[in-house]
């Protein structure tokens, strides 16, 4: 990593921690960042409030993520400019998502105008990927249909980034079109994410531990994104 980028990626660090510290009272003990054109990943350990820690032990889980989503969609307009002020990315899209078990979190932002194969500055194929992709695409059958297309980056040794595009079925839409998003996406994660936790074959095909899964939406894009926290084996 080159110097510069080392600096970029400790600003954003710093930024975004005291983002996070300003709107929550707490921000996380550890914050990885990486920039990989047209992908911003960002990391987030031991994160969560003296009060949110009351919520989790009562399982008012619900509570804890809908107050999260308002702060989020508060803070996202500063990211987005101080992420193009240091890097140039322009986020157009941005997905994120909560590990509330283990106090760990995922922000993911791409530049679509740049979001094309020959140009992203990550590993294009990696051991296990094609294999990873079958899993993703039969879980996502489980639960919903097939994907229309699923594709994937190796961010670095640590994090794998799935996107699928075409996931939606006929009932989802309807859903989103009477204006019930909120009640959809709170059921796409007990049942997605159920299925990605218990899934014990990532660790074998992808040679690592697999430290932490996330996933989110955009519904109107009709597209999902799946990040893998790994712990490699080697």
């Amino acid at each position: 990593m080159e110097a510069n980028d080392k600096q970029v990626q400790n600003e954003l660090t710093s930024h975004i921690g005291r983002l996070l510290r300003d709107a929550f009272g707490k921000g996380p003990q550890s914050i990885y960042v990486s920039v990989n054109r047209p992908f911003v990943v960002i990391y987030l350990r031991n994160f969560l409030s003296p009060t949110e820690k009351i919520l989790l032990q009562q399982d008012q889980i619900y509570s804890i993520q809908s107050t999260r989503d308002l702060l989020m969609k508060s803070l996202f307009p500063e990211m987005k400019a101080y992420i193009l002020l240091l890097t140039g990315l322009n986020i157009q899209e941005f997905y994120y998502d909560w590990g509330l078990h283990n106090q760990s979190g995922i922000m993911v932002g791409i530049d679509c105008d740049d979001e094309h194969p020959h140009s992203v500055n990550v590993h294009e194929t990696y051991a296990g990927q094609e294999e990873l992709h079958q899993e993703i695409d039969l879980i996502s059958h489980n639960v919903e249909k097939k994907p229309e297309k699923t594709y994937s980056y190796k961010i670095n040794d640590r994090t794998i980034l799935v996107i699928r595009n075409g996931i939606l079925i006929s009932i989802e839409k309807e859903l989103i079109r009477i204006g019930q998003e909120e009640t959809l996406k709170l059921a796409k994660r007990n049942l997605e994410k159920g299925h990605l936790h218990r899934n014990n074959r990532f660790s074998k095909m992808l040679n690592a531990g697999v430290v932490d899964v996330f996933v989110d939406w955009d519904f109107h894009l009709d597209k999902s994104v799946i990040v893998l926290i790994l712990h490699p084996s080697s």
